[in-house]
């Protein structure tokens, strides 16, 4: 759309001398630097289409979401970059096409992962005689993350809730059970030795079960409605030893080779030992009984600038590309008798330490998970002072 001084500098072009035209052209490169200036300060992307659908313009939001460069691109179809848009339609001015696309979500893999809300205008919609199209695009991921933590919360009080009450009914026959059994007990005193003798192995087996019943219960609960973590500075490495500990005679029957690497000097980190335990336990447990022909599981330890991490990479079948988006979701496995928890509640003590868990897997490779913690300080780079203008030598740091 031609602006109105365009307009009347074309209209007195050929009545300009020298150094007028030199003038207004100066005055223009000037207003096209402002305004390009103004494009590459914005957050939202922004490109423009010609007639055809190639990128005329880009500003450097636009190619940072987008993974392009202008420089190289000027002139590339847009549906390169965008293939599942009918730009035909948008840019033939298709008024259904259009609508639908006024506003849009998208997701984008490269060269980061985001979800990115666009919206296209036709410059024929503003202007009859222009051709192409304005896009207009804004990252909404950290929006997306939000409302997923939002809804997760949600669901996991809406399980609690159901959790505690399921466990509340079955505990009531597990007290009558457990009252039975203790009066049965006494009656056996009764009888005969024979007959104490064979049913007293039928009684402890009983007993036993339920306990075992009465404490998965417990547990069950512990884990879905835990207390907020009590931090204090601790050693990743000291808990995942407890924890391979407890687990050493699961690991030793399913032939699975445990490999540790980690640091001499692994810096602490805020944790809760206990729930932080919990969460070592369900990823290991989960990693060995995909192996159950044996396999390998190799544990990293380490740190960075910001965080201390722990990586547990198995070497089982690994997980389906279009299972990875739902394996935090509640009752979601994968096992004959999993109870599909044990990734959720890894999540949700991960998130209380103001952590972060990552999954990466490969079929027919393997899995890793890997958790971040923050660090107890995190490390601050000092960057080299300028040199000075007198001297020609650094300022100290």
């Amino acid at each position: 759309m031609k602006s109105a001084f365009l307009e009347k500098l074309i209209e007195r072009l050929d009545k300009l001398d020298a150094g007028s035209l030199q003038t207004h052209f100066l005055r223009l490169a000037g207003e096209k630097g402002l305004l390009e200036t103004i494009f590459h300060a914005i957050q939202e992307g922004l490109i423009v289409l010609d007639g055809r659908g190639r990128i005329t313009y880009a500003n450097r939001a636009a190619e940072k979401m987008l993974g392009f460069s202008l420089e190289q691109s000027e002139g590339a179809p847009i549906a390169r970059f965008l293939p599942d848009i009918e730009w035909s339609h948008v840019l033939g001015l298709d008024e259904q096409e259009w609508s639908r696309l006024v506003s849009r979500e998208i997701e984008i893999n490269y060269p980061v992962h985001r979800f990115v809300d666009f919206y296209v205008v036709p410059l024929a919609a503003v202007e009859a005689e222009e051709a192409g199209a304005v896009m207009i695009l804004r990252d909404i991921t950290r929006e997306r993350h939000h409302e997923t933590i939002t809804l997760e919360s949600e669901r996991l009080n809406a399980i609690t809730l159901l959790a505690a009450g399921v466990a509340h009914e079955i505990g009531n026959p597990l007290n009558s059970l457990t009252i039975h059994l203790q009066l049965m007990s006494r009656e056996f005193q009764h009888l005969s030795e024979a007959d104490r003798a064979s049913l007293a192995g039928l009684l402890e087996v009983a007993q036993r079960e339920v306990e075992r019943l009465d404490q998965i219960i417990t547990q069950f609960l512990r884990a879905l409605r835990p207390s907020q973590p009590q931090l204090a500075p601790g050693c990743l490495a000291d808990v995942l030893e407890e924890t391979l500990a407890f687990l050493r005679p699961e690991i030793r029957d399913r032939d699975v080779l445990v490999e540790v690497e980690k640091p001499a000097d692994l810096p602490a980190a805020p944790l809760d030992s206990a729930q932080m335990k919990q969460a070592f336990f369900n990823i290991i447990r989960n990693a060995i009984q995909v192996m159950p022909n044996g396999g390998l599981l190799k544990i990293t330890l380490g740190a960075n600038d910001r965080f201390v991490f722990v990586s547990f990479t198995d070497t089982g079948p690994g997980i389906p590309a279009g299972d990875l988006g739902t394996i935090f979701e509640p009752y979601f496995t994968t096992k004959k008798e999993g109870s599909g928890l044990g990734l959720m509640i890894v999540q949700r003590i991960v998130r209380d330490h103001g952590g972060e868990l990552e999954v990466h897997s490969e079929p027919k490779t393997g899995t890793t998970f890997t958790i971040y913690l923050p660090r107890e300080e995190a490390r601050v780079r000092l960057l080299k002072a300028p040199r000075s203008d007198a001297g020609g030598e650094e300022a100290a740091p």
